[in-house]
């Protein structure tokens, strides 16, 4: 039997979309909530890599000679990979906040965080002092740290900086899946986990300064509650 190539292009289209579709995420998924603001198309750029801004005088060491001290509470002092529903293999932190990586990243010809401002309220970084978390389930030769723009190292794995995302609330979630088609759960080895792909997503609002924390919860996340 000659088969329609016609016939062929809307089979694999509808493979394609079936693919695209949120089969691997919570009952009663919205994209709305999902990733904290509306489905994008893939090419749409919610987050863009901010350029490497020059740091403030006084503020950091653009030679990479030391970094700046940071607050207990602003170190990875863990990396543990571990598996979780749905997803599978991920990477946490010390807390159970699942990491993330950025493709607006780059590891050649060498390995720099494009994610500076305002994406980096959206997305935290995972900063050390001394390169030397402690590790579980990851091979410390994946490891390593690299300089930010503004002095501070940051945690990567397999050469990828390593971030946590914003709107997840809860050790486990994953809502930075796909975000902006840019942005991936990674896994123990520094490579994208993509056994689950829901569609392409805004990110949430960078989180307002702590003078304006005590907004209404309701208005970033109408009772949703991934925890898988």
């Amino acid at each position: 039997m000659v088969w329609d190539k016609r016939r062929l292009t809307v089979v694999g289209g509808a493979i394609a979309a079936a693919l695209a579709l949120p089969g691997c995420a919570p009952a009663g998924y919205n994209s709305a909530n999902y990733g904290g603001g509306s489905a994008i198309d893939p090419a749409a750029n919610a987050v863009e890599a901010s350029p490497t801004a020059e740091p403030a005088p006084g503020e950091s060491n653009p030679a990479g000679k030391g970094t700046l001290k940071l607050a207990a509470d602003d170190i990875t002092s863990e990396l543990t990979g571990t598996a979780v529903k749905r997803m599978g293999k991920v990477v946490v932190d010390q807390e159970g906040f699942v990491l993330y990586r950025f493709d607006g990243d780059q590891i050649k010809p060498e390995v720099t965080s494009n994610c500076t401002g305002d994406c980096a309220k959206i997305w935290p970084p995972a900063l050390t002092e001394d390169g030397e978390p402690q590790l579980d389930g990851v091979d410390p030769d994946d490891v390593g740290a690299v300089t930010r723009a503004d002095g501070t190292k940051q945690l990567t794995i397999g050469k990828w900086p390593v971030y946590r995302y914003a709107g997840d609330e809860k050790a486990g979630q994953w809502r930075g899946q796909n975000v902006s088609a840019k942005w991936f759960v990674v896994k123990p080895d520094g490579t994208k986990n993509l056994t689950c792909l829901p569609r392409a997503s805004k990110p949430i609002a960078p989180p307002a300064d702590e003078d304006e924390a005590a907004q209404d919860d309701e208005s970033a996340d109408s009772g949703s509650d991934y925890s898988y």
